[in-house]
Order: C-alpha cells, then sequence, then structure tokens
C-alpha cells in the first residue's frame, strides 16, 4: 500500500449521465444499414457481421432515425449536433445540480469536451445563456481527445482543484457519434464505427479539499493522475476532417495495442506513488469495444470479467466516445467499494495516448 502522502486532494462529490430520447436495438440499426449500402457494398452480409461482432445491443440517437436522411452536408450535421448538445447537457447539468442541491452560481470552473461537433461560441459558452452560472465561471473546452477525453478532463479538473482547494469544478462531456456517419464511406473503420458508436452524455461534479460542500457531497478522492503519449501513432486513432465532416480513422490493431502498450505506463504509474496493479482492487476503464477490453485485461494480467461493467455499458449503449467512461465510474460508483478501497480509471485515444487516475475510497 502507497505510503504517499497526498495533500491537496480533489472529490469526485456527484455524477450524472443522460442520453437521447431516441432509443433502437442493434437489430434495427443493422436493418437501416443494411437498406442504406445494399446498392453499395458487395457483401451487405458482411456490414451485420461487423455489427453482430461489436457486442452492442442497442444504441441512442441524438435525432429520430428518419431525419438523419435530411442532412444533406457538413453544415446541416453540425447545426443539428449544436442544437442536440445543448439541449441534452443543459437537461444533465440541471439535473445534476438539482439531485445534489448545489447552485449554479457556486461552479467555480466548467471543463467540458466533446470531439463529435464544432460550435464557435462553445458548447460551454452557450449554455452560459441557458443555466445561471455565475459570470465569473472560468471555462476550459477542451476538443481532439476522442475517446480519452472522459478520463483527461477530470485529470485536468483535479489538477485545477490542486491550486484552488476551495473551489469547485463542473466537468461536462457530451458525444453526439450518429452526427458524424459517412454515408458515402464503405472503409470497413466507417462500417465497424457506425456499429459501434453511439450518443450520450455526462457530467461529474468535483470539489477541492477544502471546498465547504464536501461534508456533505462526501465521494471518492483523485490521489494522482499520469497522461501517456505513444510517439508516432497518429495512424491509430482520429478523424479526418473534410468537407464531409468527420470521417473516422480506426486502426484494427487498436485491441493488441492495449494488450501490448497500455501495462508498462500503469506499472509505472503506480510505482510512482508506491503501489503495484495488485493494490488496485477497482478498475473503471473506457470500453472501445470487445476485443479492446479483452486486450486490456490480458495485457494488464487482470482476471477475466474485471471490466465486467465496461462490457455492460458497451452492451446497453455502445461506445459513446469520451462519455463512456463517466458512465462506468457512475456504475462504480453505485456499487460502493469499501472504504480505503483504491481504483485506477482508465481511458485511451487518438495521438495514441492513454489517461490514469487513482482513486481511493
Amino acid at each position: 500500500m502507497s505510503a504517499n502522502v497526498y495533500k491537496n486532494v480533489s472529490t469526485i462529490a456527484a455524477t450524472q449521465t443522460a442520453l437521447p430520447p431516441y432509443e433502437y436495438t442493434q437489430d434495427q440499426l443493422i436493418s437501416e444499414f443494411r437498406n442504406l449500402w445494399a446498392e453499395k457494398y458487395f457483401n451487405v452480409d458482411r456490414i451485420e457481421q461487423f455489427h453482430r461482432n461489436v457486442m452492442v445491443g442497442s444504441r441512442h440517437l441524438a435525432l429520430p432515425i428518419e431525419s438523419y436522411q435530411k442532412l444533406k452536408n457538413f453544415s446541416q450535421s453540425n447545426d443539428a449536433y449544436i442544437s442536440a448538445a445543448l439541449e441534452i447537457s443543459e437537461r444533465l447539468i440541471r439535473d445534476l445540480l438539482k439531485r445534489n442541491d448545489f447552485p449554479a452560481e457556486q461552479i467555480s470552473a466548467m471543463i467540458s469536451t466533446s470531439v463529435t461537433g464544432l460550435a464557435v461560441p462553445s458548447l460551454d459558452a452557450r449554455l452560459m445563456n441557458r443555466i445561471p452560472f455565475a459570470p465569473s465561471l472560468k471555462r476550459t473546452p477542451i476538443f481532439g481527445l476522442g475517446c480519452m477525453g472522459g478520463a483527461a478532463g477530470i485529470s485536468r479538473a483535479a489538477d485545477y482543484l490542486r491550486g484552488h482547494p476551495k473551489d469547485s469544478v463542473l466537468f461536462v462531456s457530451v458525444e453526439l457519434c450518429s452526427l458524424t456517419l459517412q454515408r458515402e464511406d464503405l472503409s470497413i473503420a466507417n462500417i465497424v464505427s457506425s456499429g459501434l458508436f453511439g450518443d450520450g452524455a455526462a457530467a461529474v461534479l468535483l470539489l477541492g479539499e477544502e471546498n465547504l460542500r464536501r461534508e456533505t457531497l462526501p465521494g471518492p478522492q483523485i490521489l494522482a493522475n499520469r497522461s501517456v503519449f505513444f510517439p508516432n501513432t497518429e495512424h491509430v486513432m482520429g478523424w479526418d476532417i473534410g468537407e464531409t465532416g468527420f470521417k473516422v480513422v480506426l486502426d484494427p490493431g487498436v485491441p493488441e495495442f492495449a494488450r501490448e502498450h497500455l501495462k508498462p505506463g500503469v506499472v509505472d504509474f503506480l510505482k510512482e506513488e508506491g503501489l503495484t496493479l495488485d493494490d488496485i482492487s477497482v478498475w473503471i476503464a473506457h470500453p472501445g469495444g470487445p476485443k479492446v477490453i479483452t486486450g486490456m485485461e490480458e495485457g494488464l494480467g487482470l482476471k477475466p470479467g474485471t471490466l465486467r461493467l465496461s462490457n455492460e455499458s458497451l452492451l446497453k449503449y455502445g461506445n459513446l466516445s469520451s462519455a463512456s467512461v463517466l458512465f462506468i465510474l457512475k456504475e462504480t460508483l453505485a456499487t460502493h467499494p469499501p472504504p480505503g478501497s483504491l481504483g485506477l480509471l482508465i481511458a485511451m485515444g487518438p495521438a495514441f495516448a492513454s489517461e490514469l487516475i487513482l482513486i481511493r475510497w
């Protein structure tokens, strides 16, 4: 067990998730994609095979499924993104604040992340006109971290709170992956992604060590965090952004990359904190896909099923990019790990890179 003495640790005081109202089973979505690509793809049955292999049972979409046919270009898709992202974000934030009796004007800083649309002014700026935050709210929108953004956002909030221990931070992730669909792209990466990714949003309220609300909103502490960058891996994951919008970059070797390259960074991080893998009893991992989850378990030497909540989240919602790990964090908190338990939150994303967060209950 670590002998480190941690100062100015932040607390995960509350989490909240939100989904668009339009839910479809994977069977319904497979039928839609078969119709969409039947005349263009040489083997339409292979599309169904790809979609079933990702082990997703259902997904929520930002729009009714028939509305996607009306989106003729990137501009229209992005306008739909801004509208839907604001609606779901406002509902999410109001719900979190109401459930925890936390006035919006008491939020010191807001960090937000999204990688499925573009907005200037940013989404957080537009939310200022919908929710009564203080005009002095410090806003930091983050773009480009993809699936890693949920973990990175918590890390950056914890970094801020180390220097501002009396403050509170609201971190918000909103991802509407369905609005990035490339209808003319018949690449394997796009077909797999069209069966894997869903839409959703999540928020986390974090409090500094000297924040007076910690007594009424107790929660696990963030002890330390680590960013890990893998050089010359831009080809592994990301977007190619062009006139039709966001074209997915997704290397089929991601599961093997996770199996081979994740562990050294985790071990080094834990060693610096005076810990080993055996000291971690709670694992919170972004569900990149079923093979990625298996690759992480095998690469880290975990027992099969350790990342059960990741598989369950993937089945229920699909991969929600940066929001997924926050959904799993919420489910993990609901299991009430014993006091003193140590957890590690992990997510990987474009560049290729990973973000690691050490948590203590």
